[in-house]
């Protein structure tokens, strides 16, 4: 056979080796997501608070250290998310009156050049959605009705996490060295090897993609507040946590921003917002992301784009999510055994 024909049929098998092991990885997250999200969090929680939690075993028992972590993390996320209601609920009279002079502002320069829409165009759309929701109004209390089920999912699915983070940090060695014991004995050092491999990975993409989500939430925060658009802290917060979806999350949540601008400023605020959109995705591509994560995740762009596509058509949102982090997880294990595949010693 032709050398090259053999070499191509040795890279086609891989390949599909590999794109059925992820296809299987995706299909079991969308079909156990709330499992998989669970897990999935717990590991986050995990990564995040391992060091705090370490830190405080310095001072304290294990068990207490743990709780403290735990209990404190609780307490500054619903601190943030209280906050966020008082702004939200301090600023919605004067919102409501801004909305209503932005959208008039709208229509004015709608009708004019190059749109040239028809006068009171938007007051017959306004009053047609109205037409809609009263007709459709069973159809939207059922759709609430399966949202407060949503909800409760997602309590359970927080809930189970946090269960799992508990047993994670107190004693994750234990239950991976227990794992470990389980296998046969010539598995266990390539295992062992790789589980380090994706610990050490994961543990360096969390860390680094909340240290990117976070300057881009302040960042997107003070250029917001800067132009006096309103809920410039509730923005910057779905940029926070948009950012986790690799390349598109953050620009998703900056056009929510544009469109609040555009209702509330008018074009030429929005248009600055759209100019923002443009200049974080440059300082996250090619600043933030090559110095925060190349030193854990290594990753062209390609495949992190085709990572969160495939993962958003495999599982949804928690596919796009959890794409990137698998995938990398998935190349630095390979890279590792790949290490340990070398001919073994010579015994003297």
């Amino acid at each position: 056979m032709n050398p090259a024909f053999r070499t191509a049929a040795a890279y086609a098998w891989r390949i599909l080796v590999v794109g059925a092991v992820v296809y299987a990885v995706f299909s079991a997250l969308g079909r156990f997501h709330e499992v998989a999200a669970a897990v999935f969090l717990g590991l986050v929680g995990t990564a995040v608070l391992r060091p705090v939690a370490d830190l405080l075993d310095r001072v304290m028992p294990r068990p207490l250290a743990v709780a403290v972590a735990l209990l404190g993390s609780i307490v500054l996320v619903l601190g943030v998310l209280s906050l966020v209601g008082e702004v939200v609920a301090g600023e919605r009279a004067g919102l409501q009156r801004e909305l209503g002079d932005g959208l008039d502002r709208v229509e004015h320069w709608l009708e004019g050049p190059p749109f040239r829409l028809a006068p009171k165009t938007l007051d017959d759309l306004q009053s047609r959605v109205g037409r809609y929701l009263s007709s459709h109004r069973s159809a939207l209390i059922s759709t609430a009705v399966s949202g407060v089920g949503r909800l409760v999912e997602v309590v359970t699915v927080f809930a189970l996490g946090l269960f799992c983070s508990v047993f994670f940090i107190h004693s994750g060695e234990r239950q991976w060295g227990w794992f470990c014991e389980q296998l046969p004995r010539r598995a266990r050092p390539r295992v062992a090897t790789g589980g380090r491999a994706a610990w050490r990975t994961f543990t360096g993409y969390t860390h680094g993609i909340i240290l990117v989500a976070g300057t881009n939430a302040v960042l997107v925060g003070l250029a917001l507040f800067a132009l006096g658009v309103p809920l410039a802290l509730p923005l910057a917060l779905l940029e926070f946590f948009a950012a986790f979806v690799p390349l598109i999350g953050s620009p998703i949540a900056l056009a929510v921003a544009s469109v609040v601008a555009l209702a509330a400023k008018g074009p030429i605020v929005a248009a600055v917002v759209l100019v923002l959109i443009v200049v974080i995705g440059q300082i996250e591509g090619h600043l933030l992301h090559p110095l925060v994560m190349s030193w854990a995740v290594r990753l062209h762009p390609v495949v992190v784009a085709l990572s969160v596509i495939g993962g958003a058509i495999a599982a949804g949102v928690l596919g796009a999510v959890v794409a990137v982090p698998l995938v990398s997880v998935l190349w630095a294990v390979r890279q590792a055994l790949r290490g340990t595949d070398g001919p073994p010693p010579a015994e003297g």
